[in-house]
């Protein structure tokens, strides 16, 4: 496609080379194309391919490890609709078979052969009851077993052996679940919309926070010779604690888990400020909410993933040293119940795990966990307790090296299910056996040479993504600025790309957000790499410092160094790359990014001399002053950790304003699209607002989208589909690609 004559006199001012145009320029709104539209092609990915594959979660084994249920969610764009159904794995052979869920819901499992599956409907929240078998019937009949007397159940866990079923729940302050709806109309009919605050959060993620918060609600729930029965008595075991669990705004089932008897949970700390603190801590409490206990030191930061033994006489953790520190390393603590000893297992290890789980024997410990842009499952044997609190190291061992996995979940007869995602495929079920040999080899203390096998159970989206040609993305590594550490990068190269043919294809870099993450070998529904090059781009994707996955150093070191060490990597990848593929055409590259990669955008905006040549940049939800920024966002303690104090404080301010985008718009010059959100908490619309107003205003060629029902992120495929469209569009405009 081609540029617009009308923009020829734009880019004859030098936007190539990002030269400041003369002051108090008339704004110029750019003549978009009336004509784009988007590459749909058989073996090209297009935004609208993506966002209809189905998107499966994580499979959820049954007791004995025969059967897993696996919640997918299809979007439709012929009635705008997402389809809900929960697909039948069987585990081993990976047969499958389909459940319609057309209102949704939660589902889980009560025994081998019967699954719980929890609807909203009609302002209510039900339980029904489905059996399962190994083949498919012609329905598979649901029966009603109770109501639940509110309609924000979720996060709901089983215990078979105590009959009781957990699950989380907003409630007001007097505890109770019964009280909820009479208090829910007296809320809505109190006659204003104020909201009054005494203390933070007021609001967080993208929700104004309320009267309620949710607790951990317990009723029993058991078969009655044929029948199952929910019980009528419910229990907040967090009523009069003043605690609040799952954490929001993402807390789910994973912040607790049950046993026999009990219930260990983490919570914010109640006695600090949640806006300014990290710190969560472990509690313990009984089934009838009674014997709370704390069992962290009430001296670290965040905690995640708690879990029991199958054993029951340990509980582990992740623990993250430092309060304030989101991104600080989390190590595995384990908690031995008899004892009363607490003890680190991974001190010397220089990952951060996601998530654990026990092995069904309690003597290893499985943790997913991010390692040099892959999410992995690694083992680590659990040593003998040792006579007091302390800190030990084991050596892990990875199971698996590529992809990205979520949902591990050991099974009998030494295997496990999960699900895992990769650049090239959304979630799949896959299965490891074999796995007794690599826990004998652990615990002997050999190094364990894995033994085990991985099988692919299921091909969801195998018809969708039939004839796609997709990059699986290469790894490419050059010396960066920490200290001469290698640095990680993801090429992911176009439909029909062929070495040798110099200058033909565009290139995009993504600036991926954070900023302490990564891009991971990982599926994507917002930003991915493979829509991307199915448009014809050469897609460069890198890890600068502060991402996560190659140690703890790495990571820290974009610490009150926004605007340095990252950028001076990802100016370090980009002529790497530049030079490694003489294919790229460098008169037609741009750039994009998301929240910090935002950031990045508006920098390199205001800082030409870098000379990175972008010829168009798009900027979602990024920031424009570093510093109000410390005031604006949600989560304050975000801002006093990046930045080494509050805004205010001499040294966060000399930072923060040294790496601000605001103090740069005077050399604003290369043709930027912004995106922004109105229900953006972390990131408030005023940013993008701002960015906007001054290119307008310095008459460079800009445009504003914004969306008035999103969050940081923007989730409704509608919304989706028209944001790839802009992106492209704006892109086109500039480095028109025909």
């Amino acid at each position: 496609m081609r540029i617009l004559i009308l923009l020829l006199p734009f880019l004859q001012l030098g936007f190539a080379a990002q030269v400041p145009l003369l002051p108090n320029s008339p704004a110029s709104a750019p003549q978009m194309a009336t004509d784009f539209t988007l590459t749909e092609s058989e073996n090209a990915l297009s935004p609208k391919d993506m966002l209809t594959l189905p998107r499966p979660g994580a499979p959820l084994p049954n007791d004995i490890g025969d059967l897993a249920i696996v919640p997918i969610t299809t979007y439709s764009f012929e009635d705008r609709k997402s389809h809900n159904s929960l697909s039948i794995v069987a585990l081993g052979d990976g047969y499958t078979y389909d459940i319609p869920l057309p209102d949704g819901g939660d589902a889980f499992w009560l025994d081998s052969r019967t699954i719980a599956h929890v609807v909203t409907k009609d302002n209510a929240q039900s339980l029904y009851i489905i059996p399962i078998s190994t083949e498919p019937l012609s329905s598979n009949p649901s029966s009603h077993v109770g109501t639940f007397p509110i309609t924000t159940a979720s996060a709901f866990r089983y215990n078979p052996s105590a009959q009781r079923l957990i699950f989380s729940a907003y409630v007001y302050p007097d505890g109770l679940v019964e009280t909820v709806k009479d208090q829910d109309t007296a809320y809505e009919n109190r006659g204003d919309s104020g909201l009054v605050y005494d203390e933070t959060f007021e609001r967080q993620w993208d929700t104004w926070v309320g009267p309620k918060s949710k607790a951990l609600i317990g009723v029993s729930l058991a078969k009655v010779g044929a029948k199952w029965v929910l019980g009528q008595t419910y229990v907040n075991v967090l009523k009069g604690t003043g605690l609040s669990s799952p954490v929001e705004p993402f807390g789910e089932a994973d912040d607790y888990d049950i046993s026999q008897t009990h219930v260990i949970f983490t919570a914010k700390d109640p006695q600090l400020p949640k806006a300014m603190h990290t710190r969560q801590n472990i509690y313990l409490v009984a089934h009838d909410g009674n014997d709370l206990r704390q069992l962290t030191s009430g001296d670290q930061g965040a905690t995640h993933s708690p879990v029991f033994s199958p054993s029951g006489d340990k509980v582990a953790w992740l623990e993250l040293a430092l309060d304030g520190h989101e991104s600080d390393r989390a190590k595995v603590v384990i908690y031995d119940l008899n004892k009363d000893v607490r003890f680190t297992i991974t001190e010397d290890w220089d990952r951060s795990p996601d998530s654990i789980i026990f092995s069904p024997s309690s003597t290893l410990i499985y943790a997913t966990t991010g390692d040099h842009a892959r999410i992995k499952i690694f083992a680590m044997a659990v040593p003998p307790t040792p006579s007091s609190n302390t800190a030990q190291t084991t050596q892990p061992t990875a199971l698996t090296f590529s992809g990205s996995i979520s949902g591990f979940t050991p099974i009998p007869g030494g295997r496990a299910t999960f699900a895992l995602s990769s650049l090239t495929s959304p979630n799949e079920v896959y299965e490891l056996s074999g796995l007794e040999a690599t826990e004998q080899d652990l615990l002997a203390g050999r190094n364990a040479d894995v033994k085990a096998t991985l099988t692919r159970l299921t091909s969801f989206s195998s018809v969708g993504l039939q004839g796609k040609d997709l990059s699986p993305g290469k790894d490419f590594w050059f010396k960066g600025t920490a200290e001469g550490q290698d640095t990680h990068g993801y090429v992911i190269t176009p439909p029909g790309f062929k070495r040798g043919v110099k200058g033909k294809w565009p290139a995009v870099m993504l600036i991926h957000g954070g900023p302490e993450s990564a891009w991971y070998d990982q599926w994507s529904t917002r930003w991915n790499p493979n829509v991307f090059a199915s448009q014809g781009y050469v897609v460069v994707a890198i890890n600068p410092t502060g991402s996560t996955s190659f140690g703890q150093k790495f990571t820290d070191g974009i610490n009150k160094n926004w605007g340095g060490r990252p950028i001076q990597d990802l100016l370090m990848g980009w002529k790497y790359i530049l030079q490694e593929y003489p294919e790229i055409d460098q008169n037609r590259t741009v750039a994009a990014g998301a929240s910090y990669g935002g950031y990045a955008i508006n920098w390199i905006q205001g800082n030409p001399e870098l000379g990175f040549g972008f010829k168009a940049l798009v900027c979602h939800d990024g920031v424009f002053d570093t510093t109000y920024n410390g005031y604006a966002t949600d989560e304050l303690f975000f801002f006093n950790h990046e930045w080494g104090g509050r805004p205010w404080d001499p040294a966060a301010f000399e930072a923060s304003r040294k790496y601000s985008p605001a103090y740069t718009v005077a050399k604003w010059s290369t043709p930027q699209l912004t995106i922004h959100s109105s229900k953006d908490y972390r990131l408030p619309e005023g940013d993008g607002i701002a960015v906007f107003h001054a290119l307008q205003q310095l008459g460079v060629p800009s445009r504003l989208l914004i969306f008035t029902d999103e969050n940081h992120w923007v989730i409704n495929a509608g919304n989706s589909l028209k944001w790839h469209h802009e992106v492209f569009r704006w892109f086109d405009q500039f480095i028109g690609l025909s």
